[in-house]
C-alpha cells in the first residue's frame, strides 16, 4: 500500500507503475504458493556451522579481525590515533576553523562529552573486533598447526582490543563468548582487575602457539608473532605496575634476536621500513587503491585500504601551506604540532638529533622554499611548526590519482624502540638501574646522543626519552596518566582528574540499562 501512495510523473511514472504491477503479481503468487516455494536454497553462501573447517577459512577469519583493527585507526573523522594523541601536549585540535569537526577538536581541549562520536566509534569498534575473535575461537578446531596459530592469534587480538578499552575507558563490559541471545546483550561493566586478568590469560595462552616473526612468510608479517604477544603482555604488566614480571617479558623479546633498531631513525615510520626489523605490530595500508573523489567511500571505512587520517592531519592547505622542497603535501589541518614538543627536543642548549626527523620549524620550511602562512597569518590552531613523523609525504601516496585519498603509510602500534624503553622503565622501577641504562642507551646510541649514566635521574631520563623517541605515535597521553604527570603537564590545556578515563559513550548507556557511566563523569 505504501508503494501505491508514491505517484511519480512522466516516463519515471510509467517505469514505476510497471514495477508496482510486477511486484504485486509476485506477492500474489507468493501468497498462493506452498511453503516449499519460499524455501529456496541459498546459492553462493556458506552456513556458519559449515565454515571454519579448513586452514584457509581460519585465515580468512583472522583477516576479518585485522579488518576491524584497520578500520578503528583509519576511519574518516574517527581514529584511535586521534583518541590517543589529541589529548596530549604534542598536537592541537586544528582543522579549518574553531567549528570544523568539533568532535575531534574537543579531544585536544578536554571539552569532550559522552556524546563525542570519536569516542563512541572507537569503543564500539573494539567490540566488533572482540566479537570476531570470539566467533573464531568458538568455531575453529585446533586440529592443524595453522588453526592452532589462528586460535592463538585471535586470543592475542582479543587481548589487544581489551587493552585498548581498559586503558582508555577503565571499567567496561568483558565479553569472552559470542552472545547469541539478545536478552544478554546488555552486559554490565567488569572490574578493571578482571579485564587485566583476561588480557594476561589470553596473551599467555597465545604465546605458546604463536610463531616467531621470522617464521611468517613475507606477505604475512602483519600477523601477531610470539614477540608481539610477549611485548603486549609486558606492556599490560607494566601498566599494572607489575614491574619485575614485565621486565621478564621484555627480556624475552630482546633476547629472541628477532628484532632490532632500524639504523636510520628518520625512516622508522616511513614506507621503506614497514614490517621491518623494528616492527612488532603495525596496521597495513595501501597507496595503490586508486581512489578518487568519485570512488572514495566516506561512509564505510572498511571499503578503503588507504590511510585517510594522514590527509586529515597534514598541514592546512587553502593557501596556507606550501611544501617547497620538503617533500610534504598539504592536508586539512587537524592535529598540528605544538611548540611544546618542538621545544622539548632542546635541553640545556643541546638539540636532540631526532628533532630534524620529527618536527620542523617555520624557518626551516621557508629555507626549503615552503610557506606556512596566508596573508601573514597561520592556519587555525597552528603554532608555527610542522609535524614530520606520519607526515603527508608525496612519495607515500599515489600522485597519479588523487594524492589526498591514497596515502599508504602504515601505523606502527608497537616497535622495538618502545619495547626497549618499556624494559628500561620496568628495570628502573624494579630497582635495577644498571639494566635500565643498557636498554635506554641503546635507543640513544641509534641517534648518536650521549649515554645517560647512573648519576642522572634515570626515571626522568626514560620519561624524556619516550617523549622524544615516540613523539606523535600515540603513547604520550597514556604515559602521562600512568606516571601521574597528566595534571602537571596537561592542566593548562584543560585536563582534570575525570579525564583519567574517557566517558562511556552515551549511546551505549542509552541502550544498556546494566552499564553505568564512569564515576567522575
Amino acid at each position: 500500500m505504501l508503494l501505491l501512495m508514491f505517484v511519480p510523473s512522466g516516463k519515471k511514472h510509467i517505469r514505476m507503475k510497471t514495477k508496482i504491477i510486477i511486484l504485486l503479481t509476485l506477492l500474489s503468487m507468493c501468497f498462493s504458493c506452498s511453503k516449499d516455494f519460499l524455501e529456496v536454497e541459498k546459492r553462493g553462501l556458506i552456513a556458519q556451522e559449515d565454515f571454519y573447517q579448513t586452514d584457509d577459512e581460519a585465515l580468512q577469519a583472522i583477516a576479518a579481525i585485522y579488518d576491524i583493527l584497520q578500520m578503528n585507526y583509519s576511519s574518516v573523522w574517527h581514529s584511535g590515533w586521534f583518541l590517543k594523541t589529541l589529548p596530549g601536549d604534542e598536537v592541537n585540535g586544528g582543522g579549518g576553523n574553531a567549528g570544523d569537526q568539533p568532535q575531534i577538536q574537543a579531544l585536544s581541549s578536554f571539552e569532550y562529552t559522552p556524546s563525542n562520536d570519536v569516542i563512541y566509534q572507537f569503543f564500539r569498534r573494539c567490540y566488533f573486533g572482540i566479537y570476531r575473535a570470539n566467533v573464531l575461537l568458538e568455531n575453529v578446531e585446533g586440529d592443524t598447526d595453522a588453526k592452532k596459530i589462528a586460535l592463538a592469534e585471535a586470543k592475542a587480538l582479543r587481548a589487544f582490543f581489551n587493552f585498548e578499552l581498559v586503558t582508555l575507558f577503565g571499567e567496561v563490559p568483558l565479553v569472552n563468548e559470542v552472545i547469541a541471545d539478545a536478552t544478554q546483550y546488555a552486559q554490565p561493566a567488569a572490574e578493571i582487575s578482571a579485564i587485566w586478568a583476561q588480557i594476561e590469560t589470553d596473551l599467555n595462552a597465545a604465546i605458546v602457539d604463536l610463531p616467531l616473526k621470522s617464521e611468517y612468510p613475507a606477505a604475512q608479517k602483519f600477523r601477531f608473532a610470539k614477540g608481539t604477544a610477549q611485548a603486549l603482555l609486558g606492556k599490560a604488566l607494566l601498566y599494572q605496575e607489575k614491574y619485575a614480571a614485565a621486565a621478564e617479558q621484555f627480556a624475552d623479546v630482546i633476547e629472541s634476536a628477532e628484532y632490532d633498531l632500524a639504523p636510520d631513525f628518520s625512516r622508522v615510520l616511513r614506507a621503506d621500513t614497514e614490517f621491518g626489523t623494528e616492527s612488532l605490530l603495525e596496521i597495513s595500508f595501501a597507496m595503490d587503491d586508486g581512489q578518487n573523489w568519485g570512488t572514495f567511500d566516506w561512509g564505510d571505512p572498511r571499503a578503503n585500504e588507504n590511510n585517510i587520517i594522514w590527509q586529515l592531519c597534514g598541514p592546512r592547505g587553502d593557501g596556507y601551506f606550501e611544501g617547497g622542497n620538503s617533500g610534504l603535501n598539504n592536508g586539512w589541518g587537524f592535529a598540528p604540532a605544538t611548540t611544546d614538543i618542538f621545544d622539548a627536543f632542546t635541553q640545556d642548549g643541546v638539540v636532540d638529533n631526532r628533532r630534524a626527523s620529527s618536527v620542523m620549524s617555520e624557518e626551516e620550511l621557508i629555507a626549503l622554499g615552503g610557506d606556512l602562512r596566508l596573508n601573514g597569518e597561520l592556519a587555525y590552531d597552528t603554532e608555527g611548526v610542522v609535524r614530520l613523523k606520519y607526515g603527508t609525504w608525496l612519495d607515500e601516496t599515489d600522485v597519479s590519482n588523487v594524492a589526498e585519498l591514497n596515502y599508504g603509510t602504515n601505523i606502527r602500534l608497537i616497535r622495538y624502540a618502545d619495547v626497549l624503553l618499556m624494559a628500561a622503565e620496568a628495570y628502573n622501577k624494579s630497582g635495577d638501574d644498571a639494566s635500565a641504562l643498557i636498554e635506554l642507551n641503546k635507543v640513544r646510541a641509534r641517534v648518536n646522543m650521549p649515554d645517560i649514566d647512573a648519576a642522572d635521574d634515570v626515571f626522568e631520563a626514560i620519561v624524556r626519552e619516550r617523549q622524544l623517541e615516540l613523539a606523535f605515535e600515540g603513547h604520550r597521553f597514556l604515559d602521562l596518566i600512568r606516571w601521574g604527570k597528566a595534571a602537571e603537564v596537561l592542566g593548562s590545556r584543560g585536563y582534570e582528574a575525570k579525564h583519567r578515563y574517557f566517558p562511556l559513550p552515551q549511546l551505549e548507556l542509552d541502550i544498556n540499562p546494566n552499564l553505568e557511566q564512569n564515576p567522575d563523569w
